[in-house]
């Protein structure tokens, strides 16, 4: 098989790079044909997976973090829509976090990961489109394929991505660490949430998130029951409350337990308008999908059914 291969070789602190001449020798006895490219600057990876898929490649990998998965996977996609339908996509994680990986079951390491794509099928799985405001204040959209949310989330990979003593200690600890700082400095903020499914509320929140995998944050499982490939994303609402009992409950978030609270609410949809009201007294609310700075509210989220053709 042939592929073209994209791969941030800053991810997971210089450890990609370090680690690539095994990683190469993995993915040549996938891909004996392959081709590689490796990123200098974020966003990157978008242009080189666009180029590639419309000078004929049919199949791409992504080498890297949850960051360089989702810029890649962004890649399939411009202003009209997909650009290869037929196209397939893969990735081996090798950075910080790696959740949308932990919902597949994939254990950490990228070596390990390519080993494992020798026998695995191709499935077709949902992406989240998100139609919202650059941080200019300019129209955008941007593709997802784990978790988008906004609110408390937004302040924290922002503070996840500037940061760089934390991230020595790995991906858990760089989350956790910030979560609980950004969670001492946040204020709830008040946002109008309408679904199709019904829900139309204006609530006070720290975080709300759009699921299409069920963990971010370094290994929140933030979305106990959602499913790549159902049509539909599990959206999960974290209400406001004394920061204390906020502190108190943050462990719940890794095992999912925590949509048993009160102050959380979970439905399901295939589109989600959210907008910030008056009560926010102008501040922005912060939207980062995978993990990466999107942009701020409002937006809307949509959801592609089965529009990403994943080998996993």
């Amino acid at each position: 098989m042939s592929a073209f291969v994209v791969v941030n070789p800053r991810s997971a602190g210089g450890r990609t790079a370090r680690e690539w001449p095994a990683i190469e020798r993995a993915l040549r006895s996938v891909y004996p044909a392959m081709t590689a490219a490796f990123t200098r600057a974020r966003g990157e990876a978008i242009s080189l997976v666009r180029e590639a898929l419309r000078e004929g490649h049919d199949e791409i990998v992504a080498v890297g973090g949850d960051g360089t998965i989702s810029e890649a996977m962004n890649g399939f996609f411009d202003e009209r829509g997909t650009i290869a339908p037929d196209a397939v996509f893969s990735f081996a994680t090798s950075g910080t976090g790696g959740d949308f990986r932990k919902s597949f079951g994939i254990e950490a390491g990228a070596v390990e990961a390519v080993s494992q794509l020798k026998t695995a099928n191709v499935r077709p799985i949902d992406v989240g489109r998100i139609s919202c405001l650059s941080d200019a204040g300019a129209a955008t959209v941007r593709y997802f394929i784990n978790i988008a949310s906004f609110g408390l989330s937004g302040m924290i990979v922002a503070s996840v991505n500037r940061a760089r003593i934390s991230k020595l200690f790995g991906g858990r600890f760089a989350f956790a660490f910030h979560s609980a700082v950004g969670a001492l400095a946040y204020r709830d903020q008040a946002v109008r949430i309408h679904a199709d499914g019904g829900l139309d509320r204006i609530a006070r929140i720290s975080t709300v998130a759009i699921a299409n995998g069920q963990y971010f944050g370094g290994g929140m499982r933030i979305a106990p029951e959602a499913r790549p490939d159902d049509g539909l994303f599990d959206l999960v609402i974290l209400g406001g409350g004394p920061r204390r009992e906020m502190l108190a409950n943050m462990k719940l978030l890794y095992t999912g337990e925590h949509t048993r609270l009160p102050n959380v609410q979970v439905a399901r949809a295939r589109k989600i308008v959210a907008a910030p009201v008056a009560e926010t007294g102008g501040k922005p609310v912060f939207i980062e999908a995978d993990g990466e700075n999107v942009g701020r509210l409002p937006a809307t989220f949509e959801i592609l059914p089965g529009g990403l053709n994943l080998r996993c």
